[in-house]
């Protein structure tokens, strides 16, 4: 799919929640900034939950994001 990253690391899906102003976003949100389906996105945000990294509620039909500290620790970590 032209234009589309066959990858995207963890770090750089939770940079999005440090760079943000907002203190929740949600899955197609994150997609549209990272250019990505919406499909591949809530797969890895899913999975970056249960890694501890991120935390979701349910807002209706869509879940909203939002980096817990554990997140944050592994992205100062990984720019030291």
């Amino acid at each position: 799919m032209a234009g589309r990253k066959e990858t995207i690391s963890d770090e750089e899906i939770l940079s999005i929640f440090i760079e943000n102003s907002d203190p929740f976003l949600t899955t197609s949100e994150l997609a549209d900034e990272l250019d990505f389906t919406l499909t591949g996105i809530r797969k890895r945000l899913y999975d970056l939950d249960e890694e501890g990294y991120l935390s979701f509620k349910k807002a209706g039909n869509s879940p909203v994001w939002w980096i817990t500290d554990e997140g944050k620790e592994f992205i100062e970590s990984e720019r030291d």
